[in-house]
């Protein structure tokens, strides 16, 4: 077996630079229950031994804690609601009380409601949640305020709001952008020049299709997103976009507005095949996922396993490029053996 000489930090970089690494990198995102299955199996006693044993390049995740108006713990800091819904092996927060339901008109969300402020934040616990971890890659800063608007608002009522309502839905995506834009600017703030990654996500896509119409993607979210990415290029920071599903349509538009990294690459979607994506756009962007968690992850063999993670290291690591992760969180149905066997697969196949 090769040695190493990069740490997952240089690694990353590598591969955002188009140099050539010393192996693949491999990142790993999964549920709550899935870490603890897995270390059961492996015998970790926490998630950076597991991360350690399997040689995951894992990304730092920093953030500032809140500090704000005391809430209760179904509630977060923009007055949604949560309760847990149960599912079999686990469980997730899911919004069931939505603050801003019941107004049709921006003055009568100015005179009943209170946007949340970056200084109800503390920004002063950051460069401790990095110690220990300096080799890693860190991601901090960024936006995707969609998925906080659906829950002010419902997630029916925020779709309808785009076409029916949409100088309220501008109005509060507004709010939204800028406390974004602010709260990246004091995580650079607290570590400046380290944060390799910012986070700048909607969720565009369906199984099948997009999820809005390109003109809504176009004219409504991308400019706003362009703030963003700006703003992280200027800290010297790489834009990370996640996107589930089927977005091949609106891939020139994010790829011209700047993302760097393009995650989680579910090529089961519609459009979304892995040889045809990676002659398209492996070259404008640097492709992140690509192991199906929905089938074979979840469900296939060992050996689906380690075919489906040498088929992506062949297609998408073609000429370099790529990073090895699941398309999106693994789930607790997924055998931990199965999760094993992927990185063990991509360790041992992508040295260069």
């Amino acid at each position: 077996m090769p040695t190493e000489t990069m740490t997952p930090k240089e690694r990353w970089l590598a591969v955002l630079q188009r140099k050539t690494p010393d192996r693949t990198p491999m990142d790993y995102w999964g549920t709550d229950e899935t870490m603890e299955r897995l270390m059961q199996h492996l015998g970790c006693a926490e998630p950076w031994e597991v991360f350690r044993a399997l040689h995951i390049d894992r990304v730092v995740g920093v953030r500032p804690e809140y500090a704000g108006p005391p809430l209760d713990d179904d509630h977060d800091m923009f007055g949604c609601g949560y309760r847990d819904v149960y599912y079999e092996g686990g469980a997730y927060r899911e919004c069931v009380s939505h603050p801003l339901a019941g107004f049709e008109t921006i003055d009568e969300i100015e005179a009943n409601y209170k946007w949340p402020s970056a200084d109800w934040l503390d920004y002063s616990v950051i460069p401790g949640q990095i110690e220990g971890k300096e080799e890693y890659p860190i991601q901090g800063g960024g936006s995707e305020p969609f998925l906080i608007y659906a829950r002010l608002r419902g997630m029916e009522q925020a779709y309808m709001d785009l076409l029916v309502n949409p100088e309220l839905a501008a109005y509060c995506l507004d709010k939204l952008f800028d406390l974004a834009y602010v709260d990246t600017q004091r995580i650079y703030e607290q570590l400046p020049g380290q944060i390799l990654l910012s986070y700048v996500a909607e969720d565009f896509g369906s199984q099948q299709s997009l999820l809005f119409a390109p003109k809504t993607i176009r004219d409504v979210f991308i400019p706003r997103m362009k703030r963003m990415i700006d703003l992280a290029h200027s800290a010297g920071a790489y834009v990370f976009h996640h996107s589930d599903g089927a977005i091949r349509p609106i891939l020139p538009d994010m790829i011209a507005a700047g993302i760097d990294l393009l995650n989680p690459i579910q090529w089961r979607c519609h459009g979304m095949e892995r040889a045809e994506l990676k002659r398209d756009f492996g070259g404008q962007v640097i492709l992140h996922g690509g192991m199906d968690n929905q089938h074979t992850l979840a469900f296939g063999s060992v050996e689906d396993v380690r075919r489906e993670v040498a088929e992506n290291l062949a297609i998408l690591g073609e000429g370099g490029g790529y990073i090895l992760a699941p398309c999106h969180n693994i789930q607790s149905v997924s055998p931990p053996e199965n999760i094993v066997a992927m990185y063990e697969t991509g360790y041992d196949l992508g040295w260069q």
